[in-house]
């Protein structure tokens, strides 16, 4: 009998198509017949940061050739809508009485063709009473130019209105031997996923609203369409073909993709519309955006024993998901992986006329764990100890039952300690040591930089559960219908070999349905790091449900007791204890239910509870001390996901979320001039990174299984970003820090380092 598939590298059922005819996007729904003679819409965005709308001029633009309407927000009769975050703050879809970032859509052409939509923006007239534009966050906070007058304030949500005690200032550290502040920006950023937002929607005869979205949870779009379009969820079906990409920026639906519906009865038509990549830079939703005070003391034999951290998060323009990231996200983390006996952590919501932020791969706990890793960096420094030590001798000792730490979050398991040896000894740690050693007694111009993280992560905490089906087809094949949305992660491979595991099916026979609300009404989608311990869980599950209600049916037909019929994997078929030559495979099976409903079981698995990821990271680079050029060349993960389904995807995952974070510790940043405007909005300015800037990355497996779920996974998709970026930040610190330097915000560009450096000589 042949083992068990998983634990086993398996190549990935989706590549073929997308490595020989490709995907289908939103923009190739070119033979869809519900979007034949599909009209194009084109948003005209604000050019001023902030400012009140005291006139709008569409006459010109109308007359241009292929224009069929034009629509402000008011010639649409949209009303104010409150956030979800703080309904003090409200807004428009179209931006009408005021903007507050530029790239704010505040009117709607409608043309022929994409490209005449795009040559009547210009003929669209939009005059300003221009106001100061908050692009600092401190300066907000501080601002009596309000972006949303009814909040009273730019601060949006203040982690105090959850009862947490004042303990700031020096007081709180009068025991300390050794206490060390630093002030840290863990930048803005831009998501840049390969495929850009795109939607079409057509109303069909019986007034239904069909509405095609690249999104990562098509269930979650239909109650703000029905909503947005006056209809009942019931009256909205939204599909998502194929998804090049999200990173936690496509989880909710825009303003642009909201009002397509509202558009398309107005002009009796089906419309599409795709945004350009500078659209893109400036109206997709950012990432990070937090300026963070650490201050952390202890004694002087490197422990920690108290630790402070305010997290001052920029919401962006509006009130949206990236507001809550830091007081629900980034402060249960706050601890890390350490045992601190005191910690307060406080975060500030803030908004700025730049573009709202949500979230972004990791969402969060990447900038709890940058706070931590740097802290305990910087307190390295002024105890004199190495900070592989530091960490060492303030790491949770290993538990495998829930552990809660002082700030009150509680983990599943944890063995930190094994990770951060596992990874120091794969890295030659001590062997880099020896060669930056060298290095600085040569004098050389490029010198190396080791830098380390631990990390603990928070995944699979959205929603309680998530659904599935599995559904037997005429000829024996099974199809999965999952709540989960697949945008590179391998789900039709993993949901495949989860279903095999159960019911011996072979993996090219299993076919994945996903992302179409008619065909998969309930769904939680994918983001936090939920789909294997979710919706995997709830398909291994169901899966597990299917071959009981298949042995009843074999039961019958061979007229046995339903206690005496076994599954034989390896044939796909049932027959009775001991005689395996009278059986009756799944075909037979469907085919003998197929007049009583067919031969399915789906439900919705819910699980106990989050899971906690762990592992380390250790980067080296090369800095060139004259120009201050930063070369990432060696890179070692150990990232602990619990059971592991698939090596391959697994290192996949891990792989693309190092090159992620260390594009963010290295390059990337979302930058505005003072007035606001953007002067990254191309990836000509934008400095996104590709295969040339890293090293090959060296993974490290461990695995330990967690009791929340049937498979015992945790999370993997944004495990490699949180732990890479501060071990990357770290190791440039690292390689300057002879001189003197102790800190270099991110990113550390050749400017900054070699700014750093001369400061400190």
């Amino acid at each position: 009998m042949a083992g068990s598939i998983l634990g086993n590298r398996v190549l990935r059922k989706e590549d073929p198509k997308f490595l020989t005819t490709g995907g289908v996007y939103v923009d190739d729904l070119l033979d869809e017949p519900a979007l034949h003679g599909a009209l194009h819409v084109t948003y005209v965005r604000s050019t001023v940061a902030h400012g009140n709308i005291t006139s709008i001029d569409t006459s010109d633009a109308v007359s241009m050739p292929g224009i069929v309407a034009v629509f402000t927000g008011k010639d649409l009769g949209l009303e104010f809508v409150p956030s979800a975050y703080n309904p003090a703050a409200t807004r428009t879809l179209l931006a009408t009485d005021k903007v507050r970032f530029v790239g704010e859509p505040v009117v709607a052409i409608v043309s022929e063709t994409r490209e005449e939509g795009e040559d009547a923006i210009d003929a669209v007239i939009i005059d300003y009473d221009v106001l100061p534009a908050l692009i600092d966050l401190e300066e907000a906070m501080a601002s009596t130019t309000l972006l949303y007058e009814a909040c009273g304030s730019n601060v949006v949500f203040d982690s105090m209105v959850l009862g947490l005690p004042d303990n700031t200032g020096d007081a709180y550290f009068a025991d300390c031997e050794v206490v060390a502040k630093g002030r840290f920006i863990n930048q803005r950023v831009a998501p840049c996923p390969l495929e850009v937002r795109g939607a079409a929607a057509a109303w069909g005869k019986d007034g239904r609203l069909t509405q095609w979205l690249s999104t990562q949870h098509a269930q979650g779009a239909v109650a703000p369409l029905a909503a947005t379009n006056g209809v009942d969820p019931s009256m909205v079906h939204v599909k998502t073909p194929d998804v090049g990409g999200g990173f936690g920026a496509k989880i909710g639906a825009y303003p642009e993709e909201l009002l397509l519906g509202v558009i398309a009865k107005r002009v009796g038509t089906p419309v599409r519309w795709r945004e350009t990549r500078s659209e893109s830079m400036v109206g997709l939703g950012h990432g990070r955006a937090q300026l963070q005070y650490v201050t952390i003391g202890g004694k002087r034999d490197g422990t920690v024993t108290h630790y402070q951290f305010w997290a001052i998060q920029d919401s962006g323009s509006w009130v949206d998901m990236g507001t809550i990231l830091a007081p629900f996200m980034t402060r249960p983390m706050s601890s890390g992986v350490y045992a601190i006996p005191n910690i307060e952590c406080r975060t500030t919501s803030v908004v700025t006329n730049t573009t709202p932020t949500v979230a972004y791969r990791g969402a969060g706990r990447p900038e709890a764990t940058a706070a931590i890793e740097r802290a305990m960096d910087i307190f390295a420094l002024e105890v004199g100890m190495d900070a592989v030590e530091v960490r060492r001798k303030n790491l949770i000792p290993k538990f495998l039952s829930p552990h809660t730490t002082v700030i009150g979050q509680t983990y599943d398991v944890g063995d930190y300690e094994t990770s951060l040896n596992k990874v120091l000894e794969a890295a030659d740690y001590k062997g880099w040591r020896a060669k930056q050693k060298a290095a600085r007694d040569s004098g050389a111009a490029k010198q190396i930089g080791i830098g380390v993280s631990v990390y603990v992560e928070i995944t699979g905490g959205v929603g309680n559960g998530e659904s599935a089906k599995v559904e037997i087809q005429d000829n024996g094949h099974a199809l999965i219908y999952t709540g989960t949305s697949p945008h590179g992660q391998g789900h039709a491979t993993s949901w495949a070999m989860l279903a095999n595991e159960q019911t011996g099916i072979p993996i090219e026979n299993i076919e994945l349905v996903w992302g179409d609300t008619d065909l998969v009404p309930i769904g939680t989608g994918t983001m936090g790091s939920r789909s294997l311990q979710q919706g995997g869980n709830a398909v291994f599950a169901v899966a597990a449900e299917l071959v009981n209600k298949a042995k009843s049916v074999a039961a019958r037909l061979l007229e046995a007791s339903e206690e005496d019929i076994v599954l034989d994997k390896d044939s796909g078929s049932f027959h009775v204890a001991g005689t395996p030559a009278v059986a009756k495979t799944w075909a037979e099976l469907a085919l003998a239910e197929k007049q009583s409903g067919g031969l399915v079981h789906s439900d919705v698995i819910n699980v106990s509870g989050a899971t906690f990821p762990f592992g380390a990271h250790v980067a080296v680079v090369e800095v060139d001390v004259e120009t201050g050029k930063v070369t990432h060349i060696a890179h070692t993960a150990c990232d602990d996901a619990g059971k592991v389904l698939n090596p391959m995807l697994l290192e996949g995952q891990i792989h693309g979320g190092v090159a992620q974070g260390a594009a963010q510790a290295l390059l990337e940043e979302v930058s505005y001039d003072p007035d606001g405007n953007p002067i990254t909005s191309n990836l000509a300015d934008y400095a996104f990174i590709s295969a040339a800037e890293l090293p090959s990355v060296t993974v490290v497996h461990m695995e330990t299984p967690t009791p929340v779920n049937l498979i015992g996974a945790k999370g993997i998709g944004e495990s490699g970003t949180i732990g890479a970026t501060p071990a990357v930040q770290s190791a440039v610190v690292d390689a300057v820090s002879h001189f003197g330097v102790k800190h270099i915000d991110m990113p550390t560009t050749a400017e900054k380092v070699w700014a750093a450096i001369q400061s400190a000589r």
